[in-house]
């Protein structure tokens, strides 16, 4: 497993060649209203010399549900070849736990290289993986995270219908059970991740957000520096 991350990168310039770079290797959305993920294909080939398909990438945006694993899946298939290496650009606030850890695992079976980033009008900028998408992201067969880009973790819960009253549903939090957290550490040792991840994700409150730090993505090997 190769990871990249980029702390003391400066510009969108060299932000650009980044990716360049990560492309060259292989071959010789607001958070706020995510809605669901979508697949879509850019062309990023421009100045690469290693032919038209090898430029495209796949922009992944939006919240990761249970139908996100098997939607990307037939994307891929459906593109064949104009999905090129398999480069995932991926912006997501997060989503539920065990599709996120699906989606990683169909990124893994096909080999993707996974950057945390997405695509504005000026074309590649900074992006955010939070919540459940690090489960994704530990899936990648490689991952960049270029400057400027975030990932960030907070502790795992989900709702639960109580029924409905005159003030509308009423809904209950709960929290991840040891099973749950089991298989969390199960996925994170089987991608490579170190599970001291899922314990610090656990130790913060719902209600707030750790971006993960340059030092912590290296011990956790989620990341390190490499230019």
């Amino acid at each position: 497993m190769q990871v990249l991350f980029c702390d003391s990168c400066a510009g969108r310039a060299l932000f650009r060649r980044l990716l360049l770079v990560v492309l060259l290797s292989i071959c010789g959305a607001s958070l706020a209203n995510a809605g669901s993920m979508t697949f879509r294909m850019v062309n990023l080939g421009e100045g690469v010399n290693c032919g038209d398909v090898c430029g495209r990438v796949i922009v992944a945006e939006g919240e990761i549900d249970d139908s996100t694993a098997e939607a990307f899946v037939n994307f891929v298939q459906i593109n064949g070849d104009r999905a090129g290496r398999r480069i995932v650009l991926l912006h997501s606030p997060g989503g539920r736990v065990m599709a996120s850890m699906r989606l990683g695992e169909m990124f893994r079976l096909v080999g993707a290289v996974v950057a945390v980033a997405r695509i504005d009008r000026q074309g590649v900028a900074e992006g955010r993986c939070y919540s459940a998408c690090v489960y994704a992201f530990m899936g990648a067969r490689k991952r960049v995270i270029p400057s400027g880009s975030k990932v960030g973790v907070h502790r795992m819960f989900m709702y639960e219908r109580l029924g409905s009253s005159s003030d509308g549903e009423a809904l209950s939090r709960t929290f991840a059970h040891q099973g749950m957290l089991d298989r969390l550490t199960a996925h994170a040792r089987k991608m490579g991740v170190s599970p001291e991840l899922i314990y610090k994700a656990e130790r913060v409150a719902p209600e707030h957000m750790h971006v993960v730090s340059s030092k912590e993505m290296r011990r956790w090997r989620l990341a390190v520096e490499k230019l």
